[in-house]
């Protein structure tokens, strides 16, 4: 949705390693946003996010290493308008819209979809949209936004689609900030000073709840370590006197295939054989983060 950042451009950077020609698609999507939500101010820099993709090349080689002499480079940028995207028009509201939306009935309502009701249909209609326009070969989405990129794998599948077919719907793994693994977002751009000091806070709480798992604690005490980490950063932050507001939105553990919650009392041992995702969503004053880790075979999912 632009607001390029190193997390988009290491998908980019991907698809010119393993592709003859890269498109970057551009487009904030009306349909995945709720009436409360941040439409209207969602970060858009379009001036400099073409600066950054014209910086982008990648030198291909031959097989034994050496250079080609030829370069790559983002072969197209597609910026439809939302006229063009939705005909018959867009309103935040979906009762109020028409037109034709797809829906992948069954894993939408879990994980992201329980606070976020309507965002996948928003996301599942768009995608589509955007296969059917470009075709592509390959498609990258980030591990960030893990439930996403798992049901856009299985909504390719689902509706038979061959541009791309879901074992060519790629997963990136998640860009973050060196120092405080911070998950990259284009909404961090709403932290002040403050909140970026306590944003990496969800994801200490995802590694403490990794921690617990691996180490034999179950799903309920897994996240409750999570919740105690969120609850240590929330004083230690007011007695350093900095002055934000942290919410604790979802800490969960969820199957990766069907992205049903795992059983309280479940264990490393007895979660079966697909990987287990814990994610979670954090309020840090009016911005919401969200991240996750894979917790099983990694190899499975990214790709």
């Amino acid at each position: 949705m632009g607001a390029l950042h190193e997390g988009h451009i290491a998908l980019v950077k991907r698809s010119l390693a393993e592709n003859d020609l890269t498109v970057v698609s551009i487009f904030v999507n009306p349909a995945q946003f709720a009436p409360h939500e941040d439409l209207a101010t969602y970060p858009r820099t379009l001036p400099q996010d073409l600066d950054i993709l014209s910086a982008q090349s990648f030198i291909i080689q031959n097989e034994d290493g050496s250079e080609t002499g030829q370069i790559r480079k983002p072969a197209a940028l597609f910026l439809p308008a939302a006229s063009e995207m939705y005909p018959s028009g867009i309103t935040q509201n979906t009762t109020e819209q028409k037109g034709t939306f797809v829906k992948v009935e069954g894993y939408s309502h879990q994980m992201e979809g329980k606070s976020r009701p309507t965002f996948f249909r928003g996301v599942a209609t768009v995608v589509t949209k955007l296969f059917n326009a470009i075709e592509p070969t390959n498609a990258y989405f980030g591990q960030k936004d893990i439930q996403q990129a798992l049901l856009l794998k299985r909504l390719c599948r689902d509706l038979l689609l061959s541009h791309p077919d879901p074992e060519h719907v790629h997963i990136v793994p998640t860009a973050r900030d060196t120092s405080t693994g911070l998950a990259l977002s284009s909404r961090n751009a709403y932290l002040t000073n403050d909140g970026l000091q306590v944003a990496p806070t969800l994801h200490k709480a995802l590694k403490a709840a990794e921690k617990a798992w691996n180490t034999g604690s179950n799903k309920s005490e897994s996240v409750e370590e999570a919740i105690k980490v969120i609850e240590t950063e929330k004083a230690q932050a007011l007695l350093c006197g900095i002055k934000v507001e942290m919410r604790l939105d979802y800490v969960e553990l969820n199957n990766s295939d069907d992205f049903e919650v795992i059983d309280p009392q479940m264990r490393k041992n007895e979660a079966g054989p697909h990987p287990v995702i814990i994610s979670g969503a954090l309020w840090v004053d009016q911005t919401r983060l969200i991240d996750n880790l894979i917790l099983g075979d990694l190899n499975s999912i990214i790709s």
